[in-house]
């Protein structure tokens, strides 16, 4: 059989959400949703001039896309290759066009029609008002996981490559300087745009000097750059700063500076793939199609493919925080029902876009970005990365490695040989993977960018981890932001009965310092493969509530066709069965285990994970008694 080429894939997911756009979102929206251009949104019905904005149809996109792309899209189709490319990309696919589409442009439009409300509060007023308590807390101890998971990968990534962390920062302080000149002086938007790319190009540059020049190893104060606790403690005090301060301050021109990155890098990494196979160059994949069916990766153990991928694979193919950005922000900043197609279907369909790119680029150029980072890591004395390699030399029969016999030649025929030895890679690949602090990823894009256009290595690692990273950060203020509405509308009770007590916890510093203590001091453990499943099993399983709820509204308020019913109902519970039995798995195989270990992070993830289950089971029966009336 010929190989695959990375570029043949990015071509056919262009075709394939372009196909779905014009014929099944087209349906979606004329048949379904039965959007009206003349009806008044909210964002003019409610205008405030502070959350209900209209905005135009490509501005609302932009920041549609950029609030719901975070590590999940990168991260979970990155791991899944443990699996094997072929079943991690039809999995993208498969829940992107059939399913999370649905979800994100329904989600959007539910709220359109109520208020912009949340998908929570459209919740409670479709299935009753304690259906909006249940959901409510379900989205809390979801966000907990979000800011668990994120905050370890990024701590991870930035401690890797330092030189992308002191970018990121530097970011931040001009990004203030930005929001500044945009909302407090003439120059308004049109004037700080140009000022903002003479930002990120500084900060970028910047991160590149340092890293090339060895800053983090000669200055002193920079060497703490490396260590994974410092970017705990920093992410910490950013993420309760970001999420109690106004939003123009931070958030807003920190967002409109970052979706630059991400689109050149969605532009670079896409062409650079697209342009190799059209010149027939490299980009072959060379990871294998198929390795097991339950290769190790969820907590490192055996883990089926099913039902244990949307553990895994999240964002790419499904999210549940879509339905909270959708419902959050963006519902309340659409001007025509219209657009809403473009801003959700199609916001979808990119971040799905975004994950056949890391798909393509790790699968073909994984093996370079693995003897880079394993011969690092080995002849830099790191005693856990060899093992893992020793293991892997040992089942492939080669000589075992070390510090002083490993050669750049010799770490790459080895990491040929993993690649070609499907049961050996499904065996050790995330491990390895993890240990290499899921660098392969920005290398795997570096190299890819290099054999197209020739781009340094370094520069285009340090951009990869940038943009990886940015896509994280957003999610991860964010997710903070929205813990903290939903935690205030839990103790909203309390404002009549005990005002006092109210005030204090519902206090945005407060109620934003609660998710963020717990969440970081989560991400420290390390527990990175226990995390990351716990994170998206939970964020899939709210996705189909968000679609349970959505259901009851195309089913008795728009009275949809049964087809109509059909393209919402079926992925609600296909997903539903998929997620409660996929999460069920985890508690007995993965979690009871280290719980019974008495690992505090295993026992604390148990709980937070039994809880949703819990509240999962009381929503869908709720559900199932409104569909029925």
């Amino acid at each position: 059989m010929d190989p695959v080429h990375g570029g043949l894939l990015i071509i056919i997911a262009l075709v394939l959400y372009a196909i779905f756009y014009f014929t099944h979102g087209r349906y979606l929206q004329n048949k379904v949703v039965k959007a009206d251009p003349n009806k008044p949104t909210p964002a003019q019905r409610l205008y405030d001039g502070v959350d209900y904005v209209p905005a135009n149809k490509y501005v609302l996109y932009g920041h549609h896309f950029a609030s719901i792309a975070g590590a999940g899209p990168i991260v979970g189709p990155a791991i899944a290759l443990g699996w094997g490319w072929l079943p991690a990309i039809l999995w993208v696919w498969f829940g992107n066009v059939f399913v999370g589409v649905v979800h994100d442009y329904l989600a959007l439009m539910a709220s359109v029609r109520y208020d912009g409300k949340s998908i929570g509060w459209v919740a409670g007023e479709l299935m009753g008002r304690k259906t909006m308590y249940i959901f409510n807390s379900y989205i809390w101890f979801s966000l907990l996981l979000v800011v668990a998971a994120f905050g370890f990968v990024i701590s991870t990534l930035f401690s890797g490559i330092p030189g992308a962390g002191l970018s990121a920062l530097l970011l931040l302080f001009f990004a203030v300087i930005t929001g500044y000149l945009m909302y407090k002086t003439s120059l308004g938007v049109k004037g700080g745009t140009p000022i903002a790319w003479i930002f990120i190009i500084i900060a970028v540059f910047i991160g590149i000097m340092a890293q090339e020049g060895n800053w983090f190893d000669n200055i002193w104060f920079l060497q703490y750059f490396k260590d994974f606790n410092t970017w705990i403690y920093i992410l910490l005090i950013y993420i309760i700063v970001a999420a109690s301060i106004p939003v123009w301050v931070l958030l807003q021109p920190r967002d409109y500076m970052n979706a630059y990155i991400l689109w050149a890098s969605l532009a670079i990494g896409g062409g650079a793939m697209i342009w190799l196979f059209l010149q027939g160059g490299a980009g072959n994949l060379v990871f294998p199609g198929y390795t097991t069916f339950t290769a190790n990766i969820v907590g490192g153990m055996p883990s089926p493919f099913w039902p244990a991928v949307p553990l895994i694979i999240a964002c790419g193919a499904l999210s549940g925080f879509h339905s909270l950005v959708g419902s959050g922000t963006s519902s309340k900043q659409l001007a025509n029902e219209l657009h809403g197609l473009t801003v959700a279907y199609a916001g979808m369909e990119t971040e799905g876009f975004l994950s056949t790119m890391v798909i393509a680029t790790i699968a073909a150029f994984g093996v370079l970005a693995f003897a880079d980072t394993i011969y690092a890591a080995v002849s830099g004395g790191n005693t856990a990365v060899t093992n893992i390699v020793n293991s892997i030399a040992s089942d492939l029969g080669m000589k075992p490695v070390t510090a002083d016999n490993i050669t750049k030649d010799y770490a790459q025929t080895l990491m040929s040989k993993f690649a070609d030895t499907p049961s050996a890679f499904g065996k050790y690949y995330a491990k390895l993977a993890g240990k290499l602090k899921w660098t392969i990823i920005p290398k795997s894009y570096a190299y890819a960018t290099n054999k197209a256009f020739g781009l340094s290595l370094t520069a285009m690692t340090i951009f990869g981890t940038l943009w990886i990273t940015g896509f994280a950060l957003t999610s991860l203020d964010t997710a903070t932001r929205l813990g903290r509405y939903a935690w205030q509308e839990l103790m909203s009770p309390l404002k009549k009965s005990a005002p006092g007590l109210y005030k204090v916890i519902a206090n945005k510093w407060v109620a934003s310092a609660i998710l963020a203590l717990i969440g970081m001091w989560l991400a420290a453990s390390k527990q990175f493969l226990l995390l990351w499943p716990a994170f998206a099993g939970m964020n899939q399983l709210l996705s189909s509530l968000a679609l349970m709820t959505v259901a009851v509204w195309v089913a008795k308020v728009q009275k949809a066709s049964s087809l109509g019913k059909a393209l919402v109902v079926a992925p609600a519970i296909f997903m539903w069965i998929t997620v409660t039995i996929a999460l069920l798995w985890f508690e007995y195989v993965v979690v009871y285990p280290k719980m019974l270990a008495g690992e505090l992070a295993g026992i604390i993830v148990g709980v937070i994970t039994a809880i949703g289950i819990i509240l999962n089971l009381l929503i869908f029966a709720l559900w199932i008694r409104r569909m029925r009336k």
